[in-house]
């Protein structure tokens, strides 16, 4: 029962940490957002996506951040290693995990 509880709090945990993510993101994923589009972010709901990016792929882009430009477009995201349990970094991934379609 207590481990029911542990996980549930990771989740609903993540789910608070998401709103953050979702500014660029966007609540489902599909960065369908005016930062997103701007960045021209990728949908990380996609299949696609989440068979290219492996969890370690994720967690070090949430803990260190990215700086990259493309064809002229910067994407950039805040480290969040500071911020950020590594339980709270594990739970944010698995919360992407459930966004695949």
């Amino acid at each position: 029962m207590l481990v029911g509880a542990c996980v549930s709090m990771h989740a609903a945990d993540a789910k608070e940490n998401w709103k953050s993510c979702a500014k660029c993101h966007g609540e489902d994923g599909k960065a369908e957002t005016d930062q997103g589009k701007k960045m021209k972010m990728k949908d990380i709901s996609a299949a696609g996506w989440q068979k290219e990016f492996s969890d370690d792929k994720i967690k070090a882009a949430i803990n260190d951040g990215v700086k990259t430009e493309k064809d002229g477009v910067k994407k950039e995201m805040d480290p969040y290693k500071e911020k950020l349990k590594p339980d709270q970094v594990d739970a944010l991934v698995a919360y992407i995990r459930s966004l695949k379609k």
